[in-house]
Order: structure tokens, then C-alpha cells, then sequence
């Protein structure tokens, strides 16, 4: 579609309805194939191909002659003020958003969608409000007409260039992939391939057979080390699929920081996707290191800004990753550009916690183990002897995991305040830091069970309008907790403080701002 005036309504192309009508082809085949072969065990296969194909000519007809309607009934136009969009047959719609409230402008286009040069663009302002009534979506349009759309609805001229900051921030590295095979996607791959192969044998009654060939292979095997090798090769499957799911997801990744203050992350091999970020909407970054990616001394980078709330048609697509999983010091590195400070502030030297807060996880990861071998144990000398062996050696194998676990999960906490940023480290499994901006920090929030009461400890949560919307600083001392929140945000916090050495029960008096300061009674 050729680039009109400003101003003019425009219309879907055209193509859109060859993309519509291989995905039904697509459905029909992978619809068709196990209902022909439950067809062809009661009657004749030239019928059953018969019924099958007449049904995917059906659907694939009927889908691409309601997409046509949808494409016929879509026009959109992009005014001075506002972008407008309307569609709709019986049900008409009419949505516009306002130009300068629009923050970001996506482009994705899966292979189907490349292969006639189409992009699904979605325009967003950055705002979390239900039922999708912040973003508008074209399905589909030309590539040229979508990075038409993204600069001129993202361009800000009033805002100058900055040589010194613009430019290329992080391009792949193809050795990055070696971290692909130890992250958390694997073992899930793993699993859903078995699961796979099952399903598929089901749909042609040979599940049965399946099994029995499993058990030929590993018939001179023990049960255990059956088990062991299953798994094995389970974990081999996975690593291979996280290989490929990682090519197809960062292939091509590029980082860059454009003119006017925008960031586009721009990736994928088959399914290209280019995301972009407005600097006015970051409030931070987040340092994140998976426990297997951590060991490799790994870590992946994500932003915390406003407006990154998914929707549910869109949980598929990861919109705040900045830089797939890299070295440390790489990671660092983005971050400082990102944020455009001389030095990164998730690698800050952070404040260590009380050895309350060690004990407090020693206990919880015990408790997780012995409180389920106890249960055992005791149906065992109900019932069987044999979940006696099963509690021994669940609290054999996991109690020193537990522990393990848990004394990581303490050397992991830690916290700062870095310039302009609050930092705050926390978790095991998925150790995160994050580096929050104390202009962005409206509230606090402090939290003190009875446990934590005993141990002296409490928990800082910093309230903000982006990414999740609330960071801890768990299990602080009570004095450095409070000390930390109002030096982030001097005074917020200061109304709630009373001085150390004033009676339980005296006035507040801000400022407190000090080591000092406990919490009152309130």
C-alpha cells in the first residue's frame, strides 16, 4: 500500500487473506489427520478422506471469507492529534488514541506473515487498563507502512539527538548460546516433548505399542536406572529444543537507542519482532541470573518501566527484555548505557543482612523437607513399611539441598543506594537485582510479622508505577530497613519514624533519616 497524506484513511492489505488462508490450512491438517484415522478404523478410507477434506475446504473457506469481511470493514488514519481505527461489521467499533500519549509502537511478524512482507503493529500509551482499551492493533500491513507508523507516531522533535548516548548499545553474540541449554526452558522441553510423543500415539491408537517398545529397549535395565536414563534422554531432548527456541527468539538481536530517546530491541530468526521503549517510561533495570545461567556467571537484563503490563493475547511475547542471557560484566555494561550513568548500579557493593534473616531460611527450607518425610514416616508405621525407605531417603537427598538452597538464598540478599538508584538483590533459584530509580519510588510499605518481630527483621517494599509495582528489601535489620527507605526518598518515610532513644510511646518527629530510627508503634 502506497504512503498517502497525513490524514488519510487507509485500509489492511490486501495479503493479509493468503497469511489467513494457510493458517486454516495449517488447522485442517493438523485437525484433519487424527479424526481421518479414527474415521478409517469403522469405514472405507476414500470416505473418511472424503468427510475430512470436505470439512477442511469448509473451514478454510469460512475463515478466509470472514477475514476478508474483517479486512473490508478495517480503516485506520493517522490525524494531527490522534490515530484512529475503526472496524467492526454488526458490531461496530470506533477507537482512537491520542498522539501524545502513545509510547510505544511493536512490530512482529511470524514467518507466514514475512513471507509477502506483513507485520502486525501495536500501538500502545503505555497505560494498564483493562479490556485492552490502551492499544490499538493493525493485523496485517505492509513492513514499510509499519516503520512508517512507528516513526511517526514515536518521533518527539522537540527532543535533540544525543551522539554521545545514541547508537547501537548490543548486538548478539553467537557464543551467548551456550546458555541456553542450562536455563529453566530445557527440563519444561523435555517434559512436553515425551508428553508429545504420547499424545501423538494416542491419536493413532499406538500408545500401547509405544510403551511396550520402551520397555523392550530397557528390559535387561532396572527400574531405577530406566527412570535415569528415561530422564537423561528427556534432559538431551530439552537441551536441543532450548537451543532452537533460543535461535528462533534472539537470532538477529540488536539494541539500539534512537534519536528523540527511544530504545528498539529488534530479534528472532523466523518470527522477527522489533519492540520499542521510551526513555520517559523507564523507572530502572533488572539484573536477572537463573540459578543454572548464574552458575556459568551469566545474567539476562530486563527494564522496569511503566505500562509493560501484558495482555493476555500477548503473554507469548516478552516485552521487557533489554538483552538475552550474556556475561556479568556484558550485562553490567548495557545496564550503565541504558540508564546513561558512568557506571553500572547493579553492580554496586551492596549491604549485607543480620544472620536473622540466614536463620529465617535455614528454618522455612527445613521445615519444606521434614514436615512432608514426618507425614511419610508416620502412614509408614501406619500402613506400609515401605514409606519409611521413602521418607529416609527424601530427607537424605533434599535436606542438604534445602540447605544449600538456603544459605544462597542469604548470601544473595543485599541492598543500596547507588546515586540515583535504589538496589535491592534478592532470591536463589532466580536471583534478582534491581536497580530502581528514587525518583520513581512513591510509597513505602513495611512489613513485620511476629516471626520477624522476634528476629529483629522486617521486610522494605518500595511501591512505584512500573514493572511490578512493588520491590522488597527482604528481611532487613529494623534500623537499616528504615534508615534505607528514607535515605532512597529523604522525608516520605520520616512522618512514621520516631528517634531510638525517645519513649515508646512519644510523637513522631521527622526527620528521622538516621541508623538510629525504629519503627513506631502504629
Amino acid at each position: 500500500m502506497s504512503a498517502g497524506p497525513e490524514g488519510e484513511w487507509r485500509r489492511l492489505d490486501p495479503r493479509t487473506l493468503l497469511v489467513t488462508a494457510a493458517v486454516f490450512c495449517g488447522i485442517a491438517v493438523g485437525a484433519g489427520v487424527p479424526v481421518a484415522a479414527g474415521l478409517a478404523g469403522g469405514r472405507p478410507l476414500w470416505q473418511a478422506v472424503t468427510w475430512v477434506l470436505a470439512g477442511a475446504a469448509l473451514l478454510v473457506g469460512g475463515g478466509t471469507v470472514a477475514d476478508w469481511v474483517r479486512c473490508r470493514r478495517t480503516r485506520y488514519r493517522i490525524g494531527p492529534d490522534r490515530i484512529e481505527l475503526h472496524t467492526g461489521l454488526l458490531l461496530l467499533k470506533r477507537r482512537s488514541l491520542a498522539r501524545d500519549r502513545i509510547r510505544s509502537v511493536d512490530l512482529t511478524a511470524n514467518p507466514l506473515q514475512r513471507v509477502p512482507g506483513l507485520v502486525k503493529v501495536r500501538i500502545g500509551t503505555g497505560e494498564s487498563t483493562g479490556g485492552g482499551e490502551s492499544t490499538l492493533e493493525l493485523e496485517l500491513v505492509t513492513r514499510a507502512e509499519g516503520e512508517r507508523l512507528r516513526r511517526a507516531l514515536l518521533t518527539r522533535p522537540a527532543e535533540a539527538a544525543d551522539p554521545a548516548h545514541d547508537g547501537t548499545l548490543a548486538v548478539l553474540d553467537p557464543r551467548w548460546i551456550r546458555y541456553a541449554p542450562v536455563s529453566f526452558v530445557a527440563p519444561a522441553l523435555g517434559g512436553a516433548a515425551a508428553g508429545a510423543v504420547m499424545q501423538v500415539s494416542e491419536w493413532f491408537g499406538a500408545q500401547a505399542e509405544v510403551i511396550d517398545w520402551i520397555g523392550d529397549r530397557f528390559a535387561s535395565v532396572s527400574l531405577t536406572w530406566m527412570i535415569v536414563d528415561l530422564v537423561l534422554l528427556a534432559t538431551l531432548a530439552g537441551a536441543v529444543g532450548a537451543l532452537g527456541l533460543w535461535i528462533e527468539m534472539w537470532w538477529n538481536f540488536r539494541l539500539e537507542r534512537e534519536p528523540g530517546g527511544t530504545l528498539r530491541v529488534r530479534r528472532g530468526l523466523l518470527t522477527a519482532r522489533s519492540v520499542t521503549l521510551e526513555e520517559r517510561r523507564l523507572r530502572g533495570v533488572e539484573r536477572v541470573e537463573p540459578l543454572g545461567v548464574r552458575l556459568f556467571g551469566a545474567a539476562r537484563l530486563d527494564a522496569v518501566a511503566t505500562g509493560l503490563t501484558e495482555d493476555d493475547d500477548e503473554k507469548h511475547t516478552d516485552l521487557k527484555a533489554l538483552l538475552p542471557a550474556a556475561p556479568r560484566a556484558v550485562a553490567d555494561r548495557v545496564a550503565a548505557e541504558v540508564l546513561r550513568e558512568p557506571e553500572p548500579p547493579t553492580s554496586a557493593p551492596l549491604t549485607a543482612h543480620p544472620r536473622a534473616a540466614r536463620t529465617r531460611r535455614l528454618r522455612w527450607a527445613l521445615a519444606a523437607v521434614l514436615l512432608p518425610a514426618a507425614v511419610l514416616a508416620l502412614l509408614g508405621a501406619l500402613l506400609t513399611p515401605a514409606l519409611l525407605y521413602v521418607a529416609a531417603g527424601w530427607t537424605v537427598v533434599l535436606a542438604p539441598l534445602a540447605v544449600l538452597l538456603a544459605r544462597d538464598a542469604y548470601r544473595s540478599l543485599g541492598h543500596t543506594v547507588s546515586g540515583g538508584y535504589l538496589v535491592t538483590r534478592s532470591g536463589t533459584v532466580r536471583r534478582a537485582t534491581v536497580a530502581l530509580q528514587r525518583t520513581g519510588i512513591i510509597g513505602w510499605t513495611v512489613k513485620q510479622s511476629y516471626f520477624q518481630r522476634r528476629a529483629g527483621i522486617l521486610t522494605v517494599t518500595a511501591t512505584t508505577a512500573a514493572g511490578e509495582g512493588a520491590y522488597d528489601v527482604l528481611d532487613t535489620g529494623e534500623s537499616q530497613g528504615l534508615a534505607l527507605a528514607d535515605r532512597a526518598v529523604p522525608g516520605l518515610l520520616a512522618p512514621f519514624l520516631v528517634p531510638a532513644d525517645a519513649p515508646a510511646d512519644a510523637p513522631a518527629e521527622p526527620p528521622a533519616g538516621t541508623p538510629e530510627a525504629r519503627p513506631t508503634s502504629r
